[in-house]
C-alpha cells in the first residue's frame, strides 16, 4: 500500500457555515468516491481557505461527515490579487494501491478552472 496525495477545491457561493459544510462535504465525498477510498484510507487532510472566508473551519465539515480520527488542519490561502474568491482547497494524504497517475484530483464547479491540468 502506497501513500498518495489527492488535491481538490471547491468555490463557495457565500461565506456561511452551512454552505461551507455542504460544499466541503461534497468535495470530500467526491474525493473518496472517485478514488475508491474509505475514511479508513485517510492519513491526514490539509485545508486552506481564501482570506475572504470567515464563517467556519473547513475541517468542521469533515468532522460532520464522520471523519473524526484523522488529523486535520486548516490554514489561510495566500491573498493574491485577482485570485478566485471563496475557495476551499484540500490536500488529502491517503493509503491507496492506485498508481500516482490514476489518482483522481477533484475540482468541483468553478474551481475546475484552478487546475485544468489535473481537474477531472
Amino acid at each position: 500500500m502506497a501513500v498518495r496525495a489527492v488535491r481538490g477545491a471547491v468555490q463557495l457561493d457565500v461565506d456561511e457555515a452551512g454552505h461551507m459544510d455542504e460544499r466541503v462535504g461534497a468535495l470530500l465525498t467526491a474525493v473518496l468516491e472517485r478514488n475508491g477510498l474509505t475514511r479508513d484510507d485517510l492519513i491526514s487532510i490539509w485545508f486552506t481557505a481564501t482570506p475572504d472566508l470567515h464563517s467556519d473551519f473547513p475541517a468542521a465539515a469533515a468532522r460532520k461527515l464522520g471523519i473524526v480520527d484523522v488529523p486535520l488542519i486548516c490554514a489561510q490561502e495566500l491573498d493574491i490579487a485577482g485570485a478566485m474568491p471563496r475557495v476551499v482547497r484540500v490536500l488529502a494524504h491517503v493509503e491507496s494501491d492506485l498508481p500516482r497517475s490514476e489518482v483522481a484530483h477533484v475540482y468541483l464547479g468553478a474551481a475546475a478552472a484552478l487546475r485544468k491540468d489535473i481537474a477531472q
